[in-house]
């Protein structure tokens, strides 16, 4: 089966990675369990995908493994819907016996979750887990808080450059090695044709914007020890911003019509045939092979700041998670292990398209499919993650960094004075978090 009939699930799973805002939930009360039962039902509650039935497929036979390997261990599958996994895990971490053991959730979640006492430290286990040693720097980062584990990773999502091949040709360039010249070739082609976008930004997309901030030296925050302080103000940072806002504009996307796009949006003006390029991720590409581009399109990675360097990209993706509250800690890791130990992930990859989250499954994933390959070079080159504070939810769902960047697109606001206002915002929900 091709990658395109594949892939178009992971675009639900992926909006708890990063694409909008999530949810904390009320700080527990005592959660913690005081059995380790070998024996019993495990409940386990996994997203719910558009197309679930191949996901399901590979966790079956996950599930049958772990079962015959676990004698009087049953597990319980229930498939929960996106849109209502706050409420439903909010209720779960203040309610123990009606809790499952273990849970899917948005990689960008893990902080908050731990903060609200939901989430179980497996540091030791994952430590003495022979796969894990080659589980994605990033894809770690997201299950760590405060330097122990929380998680094993699932999935990872990652953003590249998409472009087409046929403007490319037309007006004979070639695809940018460096963001001055992913500029200056975006503007050529606005130029040369006024009916497309160069390259297709959004003020709202804010995991688009990140990897140019990275790529000049600049960081989202720092962490002080307890907590993190905004670095979205500094020098090398507002190199970065300035660099991406210089994208709004007649010359190449308007802000009238570009400054309130998100990332689904920029990834539709390039596959309807309205942008000759867009940052999208490996998630996108069956929207695109949807789209009118179909057949005239490929992707590399992001350029950097540097000739032939790669823009650090956002590591997206779900992770899994023990509770707590589990009366089943053992049977619960190793159950976690199963579902996202290499073999699964080497077989979720074929159903639905998902990357795996070990380095050297994905180099086989992409020899299989290559199409892939500019995602997974991008991860190897070095992806980075959000601070790891539960202050990241409120900064996400308070639309800081996009206000900025919709700011400064605008003309309402200079770079300094925008960056200046989205630290002082974010360095006050960085002390409401504690």
């Amino acid at each position: 089966m091709k990658l395109s009939a594949r892939i178009a699930a992971p675009a639900a799973a992926l909006v708890l990675a990063g694409l909008t805002a999530t949810a904390c939930a009320p700080g527990t009360s005592d959660t913690d369990a005081t059995s380790d039962e070998k024996s019993g039902t495990l409940r386990v509650w996994l997203f719910q995908e558009v197309g679930n039935k191949p996901k399901e497929k590979v966790v079956d036979a996950a599930v049958a493994a772990f079962e015959k390997s676990h004698e009087g261990a049953k597990v319980k599958i229930e498939y929960i819907p996106v849109d209502t996994r706050a409420e439903r895990i909010k209720a779960a971490f203040n309610d123990p016996k009606s809790a499952p053991d273990l849970i899917e959730y948005g990689n960008t979640d893990t902080a908050a979750y731990v903060k609200d006492g939901g989430l179980a430290d497996i540091s030791e286990e994952f430590a003495a887990w022979d796969e894990a040693k080659d589980t994605d720097p990033a894809a770690k980062q997201s299950v760590t808080v405060g330097g122990n584990i929380y998680g094993a990773p699932l999935f990872v999502g990652v953003r590249a450059l998409y472009y087409r091949t046929d403007v490319f040709e037309d007006l004979g360039i070639e695809p940018p090695k460096s963001q001055a010249e992913l500029i200056s070739t975006a503007k050529k082609v606005h130029k040369e044709k006024p009916d497309l976008y160069g390259l297709a930004v959004g003020g709202a997309y804010t995991y688009g914007a990140m990897p140019f901030i990275w790529a000049h030296g600049g960081e989202l925050a720092d962490e002080t020890g307890v907590t993190y302080e905004s670095a979205i103000n500094s020098e090398k940072a507002r190199k970065g911003i300035e660099a991406y806002t210089s994208l709004f504009g007649d010359d190449n996307c308007p802000a009238a019509k570009c400054a309130a796009m998100g990332g689904n949006a920029t990834v539709t003006a390039f596959a309807s045939g309205k942008a000759a390029m867009a940052i999208g991720g490996d998630f996108s590409h069956a929207a695109v092979e949807e789209g009118s581009v179909k057949g005239k399109y490929a992707v590399v990675p992001l350029p950097g700041v540097e000739k032939g360097s790669i823009a650090p990209a956002f590591a997206g993706g779900n992770n899994i998670g023990v509770l707590k509250s589990s009366t089943h800690r053992t049977l619960a890791v190793d159950l976690m292990k199963s579902l996202t130990g290499k073999k699964a992930q080497a077989e979720m990859f074929d159903a639905m398209g998902f990357l795996p989250t070990y380095t050297d499954v994905r180099d086989t994933v992409a020899k299989k499919e290559p199409f892939i390959e500019p995602f997974v070079t991008t991860l190897g080159s070095g992806a980075k993650f959000v601070p790891a504070s539960p202050a990241w939810g409120q900064i996400d769902a308070s639309l800081i960094l996009p206000t900025m960047f919709q700011e400064i697109a605008s003309g309402r606001k200079d770079v300094a004075t925008a960056s200046d206002d989205a630290a002082k915002k974010m360095d006050a929900a960085f002390a409401d978090a504690g």
